[in-house]
This record gives structure tokens, C-alpha cells and sequence, in this order.
């Protein structure tokens, strides 16, 4: 996987279908779980939440059945598909890249589901993340050994770039302890 994808990759379409592997749900519970349970690391209005199931309906990610109400309106329970529980498989078992962005977005709400699911699958992904941000900081300080000392803002970038990894790596750390994966 290339550590730079397009931000327009990381989408809340899987923690929709994370909530959706945990038990069917309508649209309204999905925006509020997802507000509620994830609202720091996902922004979302309700529109977005009914135009990504939308979307993975017509995708065949998962399927939904009318229910009736007394004295209000039908509403839609959704429901993952198999291909829709392997797309959110998939995704729960990829790395993420070497980004400060895609780790606070994808790979905290991958740990989410992760820790919800299988303790040692949360285990696991935070030292694959480390090992991932390990690299990627021994491939910036190499960049950063070929940079001439006049390129002074490619220098500071990169340095920065370093800094912020290495807070990611004792942030890796802290959320061993905090979600009481390791002995303090």
C-alpha cells in the first residue's frame, strides 16, 4: 500500500459498516452511534450518513427492509451483505499509512472496532501501526540526510514531519495503557 493515498480515501463509509457488523441498525441510530461513539475523530451531518448508505446499497454492501411504525413514518433497517462484511474485514486488517491525518481518522476508528471485536486484534494493530511509523520515520530521516543544508524549508518540513511521528509513537503507547492492552 503507498503511504500517500488521496484524503478523499478516508471515509466514514466503514465505520458505518463497523456499527452495521455489530447489529443492523436505521440510518437516524447509525448518525447518532457514530456522533456519540466517534464525534472527535469523525464530522458528519445526517445528509452525509443517508448518502454514504445510500451508496453502499447500491454497491451491495448491505441491504435494507422497511419497518413499520405506529404513528410515524417506515423507516429502513440496513443490514451488511457478505460482500459488505468482507470489504469492512479487509479494511479492519489493512495498515494505515504513515500519516498524521489517516492515524488519527482510519487507524483510531480501526482500533475502535478492533477493540470492540478482539482485544488481541487491537493489540496487534497498534504494533503494526508503530512498526509503520517507525519506518516512516527512518525513510524522512534518510530524505532528510540528503537534503542540503540550503533547502531550509525542505528541511523544516521534513523535521516536522519527524516530530509529529514521533508524538504519534508515544500517542501508540498511551493508548496501549489506555485501553488497558498492556500493564501500566
Amino acid at each position: 500500500m503507498s503511504e500517500h493515498r488521496p484524503s478523499a480515501s478516508i471515509s466514514p463509509e466503514f465505520a458505518l459498516l463497523g456499527f452495521l457488523a455489530q447489529r443492523p441498525a436505521h440510518g437516524y441510530d447509525l448518525h447518532q452511534r457514530l456522533v456519540t461513539e466517534l464525534g472527535e475523530i469523525w464530522h458528519i451531518r445526517l445528509s452525509q450518513t443517508y448518502n454514504i448508505l445510500n451508496r453502499l446499497e447500491t454497491q451491495g454492501m448491505i441491504t435494507s427492509r422497511l419497518q413499520k411504525q405506529d404513528k410515524l413514518p417506515d423507516r429502513h433497517i440496513f443490514e451488511l451483505t457478505p460482500a459488505g462484511l468482507k470489504r469492512f474485514e479487509d479494511w479492519l486488517h489493512t495498515p494505515t499509512p504513515c500519516s498524521v491525518r489517516a492515524i488519527r481518522v482510519e487507524f483510531t476508528t480501526r482500533l475502535y472496532f478492533a477493540r470492540a471485536g478482539d482485544p488481541r486484534l487491537a493489540r496487534e494493530l497498534i504494533a503494526e501501526q508503530t512498526r509503520t511509523v517507525e519506518q516512516g520515520i527512518a525513510r524522512i530521516e534518510t530524505a532528510l540526510g540528503r537534503c542540503s543544508p540550503d533547502q531550509a524549508f525542505n528541511r523544516l518540513g521534513l523535521q516536522l514531519r519527524i516530530a509529529q511521528l514521533r508524538i504519534i509513537l508515544d500517542w501508540l503507547k498511551q493508548c496501549e495503557v489506555t485501553l488497558g492492552l498492556v500493564e501500566v
